[in-house]
């Protein structure tokens, strides 16, 4: 079996595969991609209704056999799957719903607006001109147009701080008598990690009186498989590496 693992810098959902690969020991050959400046436009499968439809916008793309696969929670579970070791995802019904519940409202809630946060603390991208239309998705497009040209709504900003305010409650309720999120170390800590690590200089205020979360983060940064996936960063603080989220939920 052939797999390529297109990624960005360690931060957000190139953090969460690449920290996946390593902890299953799945082999793959690692590409590294300038997400900032659009690379994943460029690619010969970038065309593919999975990369270009991609939900979490800028994330990474696994290449199996020539098939190719997005969105950073799924790929997750597609290495899970195929990885030798302890699980990602329980093996109870309810538990496994429990982390794969978890993951969903990172994606839906939290994602976006450390996505829209993250670009917003980041310099303008350097993308070219003839790359911004290769972009299919019509939204993920208009949020690199509004990244490039500095529009920024200060409505969406200040809702963004208090999703990531609220997703720090979250961890610390859930982080009650629990070295990870769910009992053993899963899924769910590595996505809400891959997010949230990059919110604590942009929203100090959030973590403040989250003293278990803190240790949380610190306790997952030091996780081999996640140490490994830092060490594949081209900069320093890769978690101050952004690149366009998913799209922010209109419903709230």
């Amino acid at each position: 079996m052939s797999m390529t693992l297109y990624h960005g810098q360690p931060n957000g959902p190139s953090l969460t595969v690449l920290a996946a690969l390593f902890e299953k020991g799945v082999d793959a050959d690692l590409q590294f991609l300038d997400l900032a400046a659009g690379e994943r436009h460029a690619l010969p499968v970038a065309g593919q209704t999975e990369v270009a439809m991609s939900i979490e916008g800028e994330g990474p793309v696994l290449l199996v056999d020539g098939e190719a696969m997005a969105d950073s929670v799924f790929v997750g579970c597609y290495l899970d799957d195929i990885g030798s070791g302890p699980s990602l995802r329980p093996a109870d019904p309810y538990k496994r719903w429990q982390v794969m519940m978890w993951c969903r409202q990172i994606i839906e809630r939290l994602a976006p607006a450390a996505g829209y946060l993250g670009i917003h603390e980041a310099s303008a991208p350097d993308i070219s001109d003839d790359r911004l239309p290769r972009i299919q998705s019509e939204d993920l497009r208009a949020r690199w147009a509004d990244w490039r040209d500095g529009k920024f709504e200060d409505e969406k900003l200040e809702d963004s701080r208090v999703k990531v305010t609220q997703a720090v409650e979250k961890c610390e309720a859930q982080l009650n008598g629990h070295d990870w999120l769910f009992g053993d170390f899963s899924l769910a800590d590595l996505e809400t990690y891959a997010w949230l690590a990059g919110m604590v200089t942009v929203v100090p205020s959030a973590f403040v009186a989250a003293p278990r979360t803190m240790d949380w983060l610190a306790r997952t940064k030091a996780r081999p498989s996640v140490k490994r996936a830092l060490a594949q960063a081209s900069q320093d603080s890769p978690e101050a590496s952004w690149a366009p989220g998913p799209e922010i939920n209109r419903w709230g």
